[in-house]
C-alpha cells in the first residue's frame, strides 16, 4: 500500500507537462502532501486520489514554487465541504509566513472553516515530523537560500525507506537523511547558490550508499538541459532515473 506519487517534477519554471516539484505520500491511514503548488485539487484527482483523504501537509520552505497552491487548496477544500482537520508542518520561518499569507485572504472569517493545526518544527537534524502506523517522517535543515528542510520517510510495515533532499546545495545533512535508503529523490536544478547539479546529486547518492536515485526539480520545457542521468552517473554507479509527473514509487 505505501506509495509516493510525484505530482510535479520541474524546477521553479514549470512547463506544460511538468508542474513545480511536489509529491504525495499515501499510506493506509494517512495521506501526506509535500509542498503545495498549482491547483492541488486537480493534481490529486489526476493521480486518482481524493483530496478529502489528505491528513497532513509538509511545507519544506517558503518559496512560491513550493507554497503557491496552499491558499487555493485550503479554500477549495472548505468550499467542497471538508470538515476533517488537517495538520500543517514546517519550520517557524515557513509557517509564520504561511499564516501571514492566509491572513491576507481573511481566512479567519470564512464561515464554518475546518480545523487547521500548525506544527512548528525545530531546525534540528532528524526531527520527528510524524510518527504513525503507516510511516515515520523526519526532517533536517538543508542548505538553501532561506530556511528549508529535507525529509526522510521510513515505511513501518515494509521497512523500506526514502529521502527527499528538497532544494539544497550539497550538504552533509542530506547524506545523513539518505543514509542507506532504498530511494533518494534529489534536486538537480544546477550548480548554483542554494541548488545542486545532477553530478552533485550523484555524489550525495554515492556517499549515502542509496539503492536508487531519482533526479527532480530540474529544468524542463525550453529550459531543459543536457543529459542529467549521464551526468549523475559520473559519480554514482547505481540506478538513476528522472522523476516525472505522476510517477508512482511503490514501497509495499
Amino acid at each position: 500500500m505505501p506509495k509516493v506519487i510525484v505530482l510535479g517534477s520541474s524546477n521553479a519554471i514549470p512547463s506544460s507537462d511538468h508542474e513545480n516539484t511536489h509529491m504525495v505520500v499515501v499510506g493506509k491511514e494517512r495521506m501526506v502532501l509535500v509542498d503545495c503548488v498549482g491547483n492541488p485539487i486537480l493534481r490529486l484527482e489526476k493521480a486518482g486520489l481524493d483530496f478529502n483523504d489528505l491528513t497532513d501537509l509538509i511545507v519544506t520552505h517558503f518559496h512560491p514554487d513550493h507554497v503557491s497552491g496552499l491558499p487555493l487548496l485550503l479554500m477549495d477544500m472548505w468550499l467542497m465541504g471538508r470538515r476533517k482537520p488537517i495538520n500543517i508542518y514546517g519550520l517557524h520561518h515557513t509557517l509564520d509566513r504561511v499564516e501571514n499569507l492566509m491572513g491576507f485572504y481573511g481566512w479567519s472569517e470564512w464561515p464554518d472553516f475546518f480545523p487547521v493545526a500548525f506544527y512548528r518544527l525545530p531546525a534540528q537534524e532528524m526531527t520527528t515530523v510524524l510518527d504513525c502506523p503507516d510511516f515515520r517522517i523526519f526532517s533536517s535543515p538543508v542548505r538553501h537560500l532561506l530556511p528549508t528542510i529535507g525529509l526522510r520517510f521510513e515505511f513501518n510495515h515494509t521497512k523500506k525507506t526514502m529521502a527527499y533532499s528538497c532544494d539544497t546545495e550539497p550538504c552533509t545533512q542530506v547524506v545523513k537523511l539518505a543514509e542507506g535508503v532504498d530511494v533518494l529523490i534529489h534536486e538537480s536544478a544546477g550548480e548554483t547558490r542554494g541548488h545542486s547539479s545532477a553530478a552533485q546529486a550523484g555524489e550525495i547518492a554515492s556517499q549515502a550508499e542509496v539503492g536508487k536515485l531519482y533526479l527532480i526539480h530540474y529544468p524542463t520545457g525550453k529550459y531543459a538541459t543536457n543529459d542529467l542521468i549521464a551526468e549523475a552517473r559520473q559519480r554514482y554507479q547505481g540506478d538513476v532515473k528522472l522523476a516525472e509527473d505522476f510517477m508512482v514509487l511503490d514501497f509495499s
